[in-house]
């Protein structure tokens, strides 16, 4: 079996309160996005990993495709597969590609096994994966809270537009990034605006981690403002970065935004 773990995007991102733990309560709008990867799962004779496109650091026993696998067969006693995960959707970029590859393998194992786990299951099992690994097994857009486990439906209409996002290859500190800070509550209410066009999110939805990243690397900061100065109604950078997305109008000539970049991918 094959599927095609995609990309996420954040609209807004706020960091509202440090818990006990020491993780922090988060408050975004999760958004898909057609940069995807390919998982292929089947049956074998033992346990197998192999990876393609991409280079992916660290050893394999780290990739949540194997930690999905092994959750599952501790839970479930599944048989040994093979797993070849190609990787197109960069990594350090706040695309949540890695979170997506667990999840869509969690669900490649409950179809190939017919494990019979619903959707509810699986993101309870997601959750032990990491923070983002929950929102790709409904996968659709969501308001999110807590650490991200916390989920509520949200309709978007961005049929008019289009989402152009680019990755400057920077990688960014997540740990560098949180030193600039402070948890509040936003001051917006994110359901409400987002009901709203994008151009009135200019401004009032905003990406907490901004302004300590752009500061690190202004050429993050140089790559928004360039998606605003060519047309986009919206632009920010997504999670801690480094990419950045732009929102345009159908009616805008995205020629001109592709001759300016070279890594992107639009979405419509």
């Amino acid at each position: 079996m094959i599927a095609f773990p995609n990309a996420k995007i954040n609209i807004g991102l706020n960091i509202t309160s440090k818990r006990a733990d020491g993780y922090h309560n988060l408050s975004s709008c999760f958004l898909p996005i057609d940069w995807k990867d390919a998982l292929e799962i089947v049956p074998a004779g033992q346990f197998e990993f192999t990876s393609s496109g991409l280079d992916i650091p660290g050893d394999s026993s780290g990739n949540l495709c194997v930690k999905a696998y092994e959750l599952l067969t501790e839970k479930h006693h599944i048989p040994p597969v093979k797993m070849h995960l190609h990787k197109v959707i960069p990594m350090g970029a706040g695309l949540g590609g890695g979170s997506a590859d667990g999840a869509f393998a969690l669900k490649l194992l409950n179809d190939q096994f017919e494990i019979g786990l619903t959707n509810t299951q699986l993101e309870a099992y997601a959750k032990t994966l990491g923070a983002d690994c929950p929102f790709f097994i409904d996968n659709k857009p969501k308001l999110v809270k807590g650490i991200g486990e916390v989920m509520e439906d949200i309709s978007i209409d961005l049929s008019d537009y289009s989402i152009v996002v680019v990755f400057p290859g920077i990688h960014v500190s997540t740990k560098t990034a949180f030193t600039g800070i402070t948890p509040q509550e936003p001051t917006y209410d994110l359901k409400t605006i987002l009901q709203q066009s994008p151009k009135s999110w200019q401004g009032n939805v905003v990406n907490d981690f901004e302004e300590t990243v752009f500061a690190a690397h202004p050429e993050i900061q140089k790559i928004k403002n360039q998606l605003l100065d060519l047309g986009a109604g919206y632009a920010s950078m997504t999670g801690t970065g480094s990419a950045v997305f732009g929102v345009f109008g159908k009616d805008e000539d995205l020629e001109k935004v592709r001759v300016n970049f070279k890594e992107l991918v639009a979405w419509s």
